[in-house]
């Protein structure tokens, strides 16, 4: 005997196994990474090196001073050669980039936070979604149950008139057309049992598992909706979707910042050590032997660009532009929360609304079958006003069970407008 899973079961194993939880988790890790990376920078780098040059005429390994050029037997004894090879390990570390670095973590760190917020928005999104989908499924299973009662009920009365007609009570054109309208819905009832197992794989791929055999049902109770759309808005302030518009608002600041660093000074600082060897040439008198010379140096480098034709105030321009978009955004984000609300608000009060008029719908309709079934039993009126009326109960059954499932649907939808899905 399998269990059935519950839907708080099936989202926690989503939340779990889900490949949109594990790529936002990369997400956050890669940005974690790039902010690792722009830290790192600040200290510079540290590099092997390596080097052959192969020269026309004699060059010596290390520079001549000019009290070694003077002495002609310290001169002599200079090492020279044709093939110069080299070793070392240089250090340059940048020293004052205009605030472009300072800019860059602070950057970073912002698109961290932003990868954070999209992955709590991602999970909200995937919790909306089993939930919807979850509530699909029992619906189309009460549906379907509700379709094989049907299907039973008109079975009853495909044999009560088959009777009749052997009796001669009833024509036999009301037997065609009661095994017609028989056949009609037993192919329906199959087309609903397809419906529940492609929703049922439907989630499990949505979950992150290979199938679903059996769901629990879920309590739904409809209330009156009673939502202030002002109030919602003002705690709106809080959600991530929010603070991603503002988050891209300060990275746009940042990215002004950074821009304006190229009209600034450009101070590094880098240092070499190392061993430059190779064989003496034919006019030393050392000739053929292999000789190394130890070389280090360290210097500062300063660059300030005064003129570029334009192209700083063009990269200044083009993030303020940026920034001008990232406020649009915002001021976006938050009218579409407000239409969002509105409209989720509304139509949790219409499927109110619809649950409560198929209620009624539904109850009427079983008092006009059973009406229609005793005048077609006295034969007031026809099978087809019989078989209409039975359709009309079975529709508002369906409808009833649509609308209760559409308003907590509905419930759902504003935990993930409001994010308070996933908690």
């Amino acid at each position: 005997m399998t269990w059935a899973v519950s839907l708080p079961s099936l989202v926690n194993i989503g939340l779990e196994k889900s490949s949109v939880v594990h790529k936002s988790s990369l997400d956050i890790e890669s940005a974690k990474l790039k902010r690792d990376e722009v830290e790192a920078s600040k200290l510079g780098s540290v590099d092997l090196v390596a080097s052959y040059t192969r020269f026309n005429l004699p060059r010596t390994l290390a520079p001549l001073t000019p009290s070694t050029m003077r002495d002609p037997i310290a001169a002599a004894s200079v090492a020279t050669t044709q093939n110069l090879f080299g070793t070392g390990v240089t250090y340059s570390v940048p020293l004052f980039t205009g605030f472009a670095q300072t800019a860059d973590i602070e950057m970073t760190a912002l698109s961290r936070q932003i990868a954070q917020s999209k992955s709590v928005l991602s999970k909200e999104q995937l919790v909306y979604n089993i939930r919807s989908l979850y509530l699909t499924i029992l619906a189309t299973q009460e549906m379907h149950q509700a379709q094989k009662s049907y299907v039973k009920r008109l079975k009853v009365l495909n044999d009560l008139i088959a009777t009749e007609v052997r009796l001669g009570k009833k024509a036999q054109i009301d037997l065609l057309k009661a095994q017609s309208d028989y056949q009609a819905n037993l192919s329906y009832l199959e087309i609903i049992q397809s419906n529940i197992i492609i929703a049922k794989a439907s989630l499990a791929t949505l979950v992150g598992i290979k199938e679903i055999d059996r769901l629990k049902a879920i309590s739904v109770v409809v209330k009156n909706p009673n939502q202030n759309i002002e109030r919602l808005l003002r705690d709106a302030s809080q959600l991530h979707k929010i603070d991603i518009s503002q988050l891209n608002l300060k990275k746009a600041d940042k990215s002004i910042k950074k821009s304006g660093a190229s009209k600034l000074p450009q101070v590094s600082l880098s240092s070499y050590y190392g061993h430059n060897y190779g064989p003496n040439d034919s006019s030393n008198v050392n000739s053929g032997d292999w000789e190394d010379e130890r070389n280090w140096q360290i210097g500062l480098n300063a660059k300030w660009n005064l003129f570029d034709f334009g192209k700083s105030d063009a990269t200044i321009q083009e993030a303020k532009i940026a920034k001008m978009k990232s406020k649009i955004d915002y001021e976006q984000t938050l009218l579409d929360l407000r239409k969002s609300l509105v409209e989720g608000s509304e139509k949790l009060k219409q499927s109110y609304t619809t649950y409560q008029s198929s209620i009624l719908q539904l109850d009427l309709a079983k008092e006009s079958e059973n009406i229609e079934s005793v005048r077609y039993q006295n034969d007031v009126s026809t099978l087809n006003d019989l078989l209409y009326a039975k359709s009309k109960t079975n529709l508002a059954t369906a409808k009833l069970i649509e609308s209760k499932y559409n308003y907590q649907k509905g419930k759902y939808y504003m935990d993930y407008l409001l994010e308070r899905g996933a908690k």
